[in-house]
């Protein structure tokens, strides 16, 4: 049976409370925690690194998936492990080798997973796939929260969808950017396995609420849908 997980975002919550509001989301019923992590080169911000991440192991058993943008992910996928993340994605442009970074990640326990850009397509990485847990679509540019979704993305996420869906194994499709209320419902229907959800939820003044609320519309959205989830990597 299908089923939506919902990982809030840490780039919209207060940086001065990151273990307060991961405490808070984990008893709201988030299902893991997405850590955006990026250096300043690859996009136009700075938010933290493993030393953090390590801190933040400490206050949630939830699972953290890391989702690096930076110019060289293989400098730091064994200090990322080591502070404690389940998972790792790393972005399709970056100039390395993807196939060697995915089979580190993989061959540390840890979850893969590759990121797409608005405008890079799913095509490019196809032959991954068996490799991956996760396909993380960006529906905003990276590097800052708050952003509009493109709608125009959800059709490339549709046409993932209809790719993936009769492969066993399959990666989840996960969707970050411009998530809320009104977007929810086309995310999912469009496709979607995973929600990284960031100012709906922690812009919210009751993220209990807010979390609930987005669930429900994502639940309600996934009954209108035909496609079944065979897959049980997370």
């Amino acid at each position: 049976m299908s089923r939506i997980y919902i990982y809030p975002s840490i780039l919209s919550a207060d940086f001065s409370q990151l273990g307060t509001e991961i405490r808070t989301v984990e008893k709201a019923g988030a299902d893991g925690i997405h850590l955006d992590i990026m250096d300043g080169h690859f996009v136009p911000n700075l938010t933290i690194g493993p030393v953090v991440v390590q801190w933040l192991r400490r206050v949630s058993r939830l699972p953290y998936w890391a989702h690096l943008m930076i110019e060289t992910p293989s400098r730091f996928l064994e200090p990322f492990r080591n502070a404690g993340v389940n998972g790792i994605t790393i972005h399709s442009e970056v100039n390395e080798e993807i196939e060697t970074l995915i089979r580190k990640i993989r061959g540390m326990g840890l979850g893969a997973g590759i990121s797409l850009k608005p405008e890079t397509p799913f095509e490019k990485i196809v032959s991954f796939f068996p490799l991956l847990n996760r396909v993380l679509i960006l529906t905003v540019p990276p590097g800052f929260g708050g952003q509009p979704l493109m709608p125009e993305v959800l059709e490339k996420i549709k046409a993932l969808r209809t790719v993936l869906q009769s492969k066993k194994n399959r990666p989840l499709i996960e969707v970050d950017g411009g998530i809320g209320p009104d977007t929810i419902e086309a995310v999912v229907k469009a496709g979607a396995d995973v929600l990284v959800i960031g100012n709906a939820i922690f812009g919210h003044p009751r993220k209990k609420e807010a979390l609930s609320n987005l669930r429900k519309l994502a639940e309600k959205a996934l009954k209108e849908v035909s496609w079944e989830n065979h897959n049980s990597k997370r």
